[in-house]
């Protein structure tokens, strides 16, 4: 399950440093200083795969911010719309 979170560096630390109010400005550096952390965690890759299977939209996870993780995320598969009737077999 999460088994990775017991061994990760954030552990012991205030989870208000992973979720800055904003991810620009004056928190910016908050970011950063998050990111660092992540850096030298031994379950980094786990942590940022939980965010992404997740989708997770706020905080740090696995060293990235929400944009870095939306460049990561593969896009929505796009549904073609297809009326009932065709589906049906109709005309």
């Amino acid at each position: 399950m999460l088994d990775w979170t017991r061994r990760a560096a954030c552990l012991d630390l205030d989870p208000e440093l992973f979720f800055p109010i904003s991810m620009e400005g004056p928190s910016q550096s908050q970011v950063e200083r998050a990111k660092q952390v992540c850096d030298g965690c031994p379950v980094r890759e786990p942590c940022l795969q939980y965010a992404l299977s997740t989708r997770q939209a706020y905080g740090v996870w696995g060293g990235t911010d929400p944009g870095q993780r939306r460049e990561l995320s593969p896009a929505e598969p796009q549904r073609e719309n297809v009326p009932a009737r065709q589906l049906r077999g109709g005309r």
